[in-house]
């Protein structure tokens, strides 16, 4: 599996040195009160339940934002699946070092563990179809490379990263970008201004209904979001497309009803 670094990128950096000096403030208080400064320690993060692993090296990069003089050693890859009670990352050093770094990098550890063992799952739910997982831009603010990192460790792919990369039509900017007496416009007018303005994007329409999805058809997009149709309208709509378009579903989606 080809991963960015993302544990040495200067915004993985910056958003270390949030998150601290968020727990930390002045300091830790309980650590400085009770553990020796010459105290030393040894540490092991382990998975409590089988998992796929994503940010150990963003873990290690909180220890060592604490003190750069800790040793952290990597002992499982991002992607790795891995059993209940396997050791992740292991800490040796200064014992208050240790532990003011511990929450702050288990944070970011156990979300982008979590992010990734739901996409393999998913993932592996689908494969067999010819489907792939994409991300959305529905995360946490500040977090997102971090979270779209996590869904390529579980074997998804990214969506766009925001605004900028792709062209996304909704109703909304149909209705915003000009109305005629018959109400917005014409999807096949929209993707032609979208195009004359940014030649160089990809443009991808969204649709609510099979006569949408028709329309979208004619306007030629690369890619087509069917946006929270029911598996029975969702089948109808793969027909219907016949590979003219690439699509993407959205809304609704489970574990349970992905066959649809």
């Amino acid at each position: 599996m080809n991963l960015p670094d993302i544990a040495k990128d200067p915004r993985t950096l910056d958003l270390i040195q949030d998150a601290l000096r968020e727990d930390l403030g002045a300091g830790d208080a309980t650590t400085l009160a009770l553990v020796p400064p010459r105290a030393r320690a040894r540490a092991a993060i382990l998975s409590r339940g089988p998992c796929v692993v994503s940010g150990a090296a963003v873990a290690a990069e909180v220890f060592l934002a604490v003190d750069g003089d800790l040793r952290c050693e990597m002992a499982a890859a991002d992607g790795q699946a891995v059993a209940a009670g396997t050791e992740l990352l292991r800490v040796a050093g200064r014992a208050r070092s240790i532990l003011a770094a511990e929450r702050t990098a288990l944070n970011f550890l156990q979300r982008m563990c979590g992010i990734a063992t739901l996409t393999r799952r998913f993932v592996e739910r689908v494969e067999r179809y010819g489907t792939t997982i994409l991300d959305t831009r529905k995360t946490t603010p500040g977090l997102r490379a971090l979270e779209k990192y996590a869904v390529l460790c579980g074997g998804g792919q990214n969506h766009r990263q925001g605004l900028f990369d792709r062209i996304l039509i909704k109703d909304n900017h149909r209705r915003l970008w000009r109305r005629g007496p018959a109400g917005p416009a014409r999807l096949d007018e929209a993707v032609a201004a979208a195009r004359r303005r940014f030649p160089g994007l990809p443009v991808e329409v969204e649709v609510e209904t099979e006569e949408e999805l028709l329309s979208a058809l004619r306007a030629g997009p690369e890619w087509i979001l069917l946006d929270n149709l029911p598996p029975p309208a969702l089948r109808r709509c793969v027909r219907l497309c016949a590979g003219r378009a690439r699509l993407e579903a959205s809304g609704g989606i489970t574990l349970r009803n992905h066959r649809a």
